[in-house]
């Protein structure tokens, strides 16, 4: 058994990884055999990944706000509380918040045998983002 006693503090999400502000908490990282990383991450209003795939694909389970989440070439879809996602291993995608809410997702995945766990693109474009639908259609 292994405890790892709260104190470790919020990372600023990388601006080559992220558009807007976004904070980061490790919840498990991957160490004596396991390959299990999940992260606590903190979006802002209008903050988003860039585009990006895992090796082993991803869960992300909302917690709190409204956000977004699409792969490439599908539509924008609107993420609540409670709402769970699974992108498939290589699958090209985005998440983040919406432009008026904070967004908070537990990020669920498998490194790979090289300890990787995501390949980073592009930024997701204004013009991408701005194609999602307003919440109130939702």
């Amino acid at each position: 058994m292994k405890i790892t006693k709260n104190g470790v503090k919020s990372a600023a999400g990388p601006t080559e990884w992220f558009t807007g502000v976004v904070y980061i908490d490790t919840v498990a990282a991957p160490s004596d055999g396991s390959r299990l990383s999940a992260s606590s991450v903190h979006f802002t209003p209008g903050a988003r990944t860039a585009w990006h795939t895992h090796p082993n694909g991803q869960t992300i389970f909302v917690t709190e706000g409204v956000g977004l989440a699409q792969r490439r070439g599908g539509s924008i879809e609107i993420i609540r509380p409670g709402d769970r996602v699974f992108f498939e291993p290589g699958e090209n995608h985005w998440h983040g918040a919406v432009p008026t809410r904070f967004m908070t997702h537990l990020a669920m995945l498998e490194v790979d045998d090289k300890g990787n766990n995501a390949t980073w693109g592009d930024h997701v474009t204004d013009e991408e983002y701005r194609a999602a639908p307003s919440t109130e259609e939702a």
